[in-house]
């Protein structure tokens, strides 16, 4: 409880230093490479700086050796070594790394040098000779080196090992100390007591008459910045959060959600609140210098104290609801729910007292038998408690009423409360009170934890439910802020309920962790080598490594679809350049961005290339054989888009399809014809294949409409009709000029041809009706017929036997061709 109090007060404060560890450990490769990449840097100096950085770390050693043998039971100072003993190894291996870089550099020259002529053989260069040497010499001096740099890893990784049998031992030793309860050790406490209680008084005494006297200016200062930080703490997080907070009483009875939305976020957010006020209120105090050393540690137990009772009640209220039945969390009756509250926070304040009047009885120096009588009575008290809950009756009944009389608890939790209680009483009778003590910690705080962690997961569970987001206050809100369907919400929903995962793992395992008597060094390691190197055989994966490449992919990405919007709006707009190649230069500007993007956050995320060989090779296999089309279509897509037989826009024919280019992709192109069908055509068979293109140089299109008159009408009449009728029509171009074909003489008409040339392709279709029309209509007026198709027919008579036509053969039809 010691430790985690004043991990709470400090966690701010360590921030910055948890940073500075996950940006500082690796300076010294990365400085070394960057150096080694510039060429600015000489073997002299690389060796130097390497010898000078372990005869750092041989003195931190020393120094980290003398003060484990000094004081072995300090178990937070005893975590802070180890820690520093694995940043120590965290840099031998980067100095490790440095070196065998520079040793392969060294290896490479001399294979390219050579061996040294043998005997007989002409003598090499004298400069040859000179740099073999000095290479030789460089690396046996890396070597000696590298086997001093062995030497502290495995003298620091003795130390870790060392330190972490010590802590636990430690940990063993003070969890299992026996010790004899007698009369004799109950009066010596009380005596203890007395002495404490008056040294108390002196103490606090002296300390506000000190803080008023010589530090008044600062304690008003730090108390009045303390309360600042409290109600913009207080009031940001009640305009922000409100909705999950307070309870909307007189609707009916909420849903299974929205309670334990408020159950969660009303105990997170009010207890993280109090918990950076208080310790907005510690640093503030003691970077004013109004805090003493003999009055800080209570000072931080009071604190400490004040907010772990206060997180048990905000959750005991916002589980059990003594007063507000319809947003309980648990079936209970009132009066069950009411007296559990009670109990809760009675086990609440007994164990948070014991740790505070503990630690006033270390920082005061009083006698431990003060503090084993504490302990005992705190353990005692929760024990006894433990057992009367498994005695009531406050399971809400079948009928659902929860002002009736309640039901026994289910069958184990009896069983289990007992089994606690007892196992508390038996452990302080016994006279083992480490190990009651530890007990009834973890009975209330790791068990209040433990619940706030289960809704927060419960919550999670709920919004990621289908269906379940959008019909929340948040979701309906974005629904309609940003025009979202319910795909879209389903989506942010399970977005959301990660998201609440991860954060009450967050909270709640560090907590846990610190109530099992872990300190803040432990979990900074932890937390250091989870983010920066998790080992999987031979390979290590660095998750701040993989998200700074993510978001560094994600950042080139999105500048890149900047500069392609940028550029096709401004620079290719503005050049009044067609849409096909503004199509062209933004896919291409789109290819090489992403290139780039994707490069740097592999870079980033400190994947080796070089290890991707065999994976390369596989896919070379896999081209050779699947992946050819794929890769035969993405390099006819680059031809497509470079030597530009087609833009988007087009108006293509291809094979059976005929239609506008809507869009050229890596892969295929999407072509859309005439009935707004969308087809999309590999881009190998546009490029393998003829495509005719309607607008490939300009968009002036050739128009033909066959005309046909009957026989007798006067030929250049109708052809000066025609070239009349096409100079008149406005659309058509007058260079080439309209011109009129007799093509031939048909089975029933003459048979003329009218061509002329449109400016624009797209309105073909609506000229030649317009011009037909014409036509129609002028020869209409000049009497010109426009014949019907004609077709002779001959009636012959059938023949008989001897010679003369059969009766009746003169009714029967002999047809030509395909009939009449």
């Amino acid at each position: 409880m010691a430790a985690f109090t004043s991990a709470l007060l400090s966690i701010l404060a360590r921030a910055a230093v948890i940073l500075s560890v996950l940006s500082g450990s690796s300076m010294l490769a990365a400085s070394a490479a960057a150096q080694d990449l510039a060429g600015e840097v000489t073997v002299d100096s690389v060796n130097s700086e390497v010898r000078e950085k372990l005869g750092t770390i041989r003195q931190q050693l020393d120094s980290f050796s003398a003060a484990v043998q000094q004081d072995t039971s300090d178990d937070a100072r005893l975590a802070e070594l180890r820690a520093q003993a694995e940043e120590i190894l965290a840099e031998m291996r980067a100095a490790s790394d440095t070196l065998a870089t520079r040793v392969q550099q060294i290896q490479g020259r001399l294979d390219v040098i050579g061996e040294p002529p043998a005997a007989g053989q002409p003598p090499e260069p004298p400069l040859v000779t000179e740099e073999r040497n000095r290479l030789l010499n460089e690396r046996a001096e890396i070597n000696a080196i590298v086997e001093d740099a062995e030497n502290l890893s495995s003298g620091a990784d003795r130390l870790a090992n060392s330190i972490t049998t010590i802590r636990r031992n430690l940990f063993t030793q003070t969890l299992f100390r026996h010790t004899e309860l007698s009369l004799a050790l109950f009066s010596e406490a009380g005596e203890a007591l007395v002495v404490e209680v008056d040294r108390l008084g002196n103490t606090i005494g002296g300390w506000l008459s000190f803080a008023w006297r010589f530090k008044a200016p600062s304690l008003f200062g730090a108390m009045g910045l303390s309360l600042v930080v409290g109600l913009v703490i207080l009031t940001g997080g009640y305009r922000l959060f409100a909705s999950f907070i307070w309870r909307e009483n007189g609707e009916g009875r909420p849903s299974y959600l929205k309670r334990l939305t408020v159950a969660f976020w009303s105990t997170v957010i009010r207890t993280m609140s109090l918990a950076a006020f208080l310790a907005a209120s510690y640093l503030l105090l003691e970077g004013f210098s109004v805090l003493r050393p003999d009055v800080a540690p209570i000072i931080s137990g009071l604190f400490g104290f004040i907010w772990f009772v206060y997180f048990v009640s905000r959750l005991t209220h916002a589980v059990l609801a003594p007063d507000e039945p319809d947003w309980r969390l648990v079936r209970l009756t009132d009066k069950g729910a009411r007296l559990i509250g009670w109990a809760v926070i009675l086990m609440a304040v007994v164990n948070g007292l014991d740790y505070l009047l503990g630690t006033i009885s270390e920082t005061l120096n009083s006698p431990l038998v003060l503090t084993i009588t504490k302990s005992v009575i705190a353990s005692s008290i929760i024990g006894i408690v433990l057992i009367a809950l498994s005695f009531m009756r406050p399971v809400m009944s079948t009928d659902g009423d929860p002002a009736a009389t309640g039901e026994p608890w289910p069958r184990f939790l009896p069983l289990l409360l007992r089994f606690m209680g007892g196992l508390l009483l038996f452990a302080v009778i016994a006279g083992y009170i480490g190990f009651a003590r530890f007990i009834s910690t973890q009975i209330v705080l790791t068990g209040a934890v433990l619940v706030t962690v289960y809704i927060g997961l419960l919550t999670g569970k709920a919004v990621s439910k289908q269906e379940v987001f959008g019909r929340t206050a948040l979701g309906e809100r974005l629904a309609e802020r940003f025009k979202w369907g319910e795909v879209t919400l389903d989506q942010v929903g399970l977005v959301a309920g990660l998201a609440i995962y991860a954060f009450a793992l967050m909270i709640g395992v560090p907590l846990i962790l610190l109530t099992w008597g872990f300190q803040i060094a432990d979990i900074e390691s932890w937390f250091y080598r989870f983010f920066t190197a998790i080992t999987i055989g031979n390979i290590t994966i660095s998750l701040v490594g993989i998200i700074g490449g993510i978001l560094l992919f994600a950042v080139g990405y999105i500048v890149t679809r900047w500069v392609q919007r940028w550029i096709d709006g401004n620079v290719m707009a503005r050049s009044q350049v067609d849409a096909g190649v503004r199509n062209s230069v933004k896919t291409g500007i789109g290819y090489l961005g992403v290139g780039l993007a994707v490069i740097v956050g592999v870079s980033a995320a400190g994947i080796d290339l070089s290890s991707l060989a065999l994976v390369a090779s596989a896919l070379s296999v896999g081209i050779g054989f699947g992946l050819q089309n794929i890769v035969s279509n993405f390099v006819s897509g680059l031809i497509l888009l470079v030597e530009r037989p087609f833009k988007v826009g087009d108006h293509i024919v291809t094979g059976t399809t005929e239609g506008i280019v809507k869009r050229i992709s890596v892969r295929a192109t999407e072509i859309e014809t005439f009935r707004k069908q969308s087809i999309v055509v590999p881009n190998s068979d546009l490029i393998n294949s003829p495509v005719g293109n309607w607008t490939h140089r300009n968009r002036v299109q050739r128009s033909e409409i066959p005309v046909s008159v009957a026989y007798g009408t006067d030929p250049e009449k109708v052809i000066a009709i025609l070239l009349e009728i096409a100079t008149a029509v406005p659309d058509a171009l007058q260079n080439p000029e309209p011109h009129v074909d007799f093509l031939a003489f048909g089975a029933s008409s003459l048979d003329f041809e009218l061509r002329f040339c449109l400016a624009d392709y797209s309105d073909g279709i609506r000229i030649r009706a317009e011009v037909r029309i014409a036509i129609l209509k002028r020869f209409e007026l000049e009497g010109i017929e426009i014949p019907y198709a004609r077709q002779d027919i001959m009636i012959l008579p059938r023949p008989g036997r001897s010679g003369q036509p059969a009766p009746g053969a003169s009714d029967d039809l002999i047809q030509d061709g395909a009939g009449v």
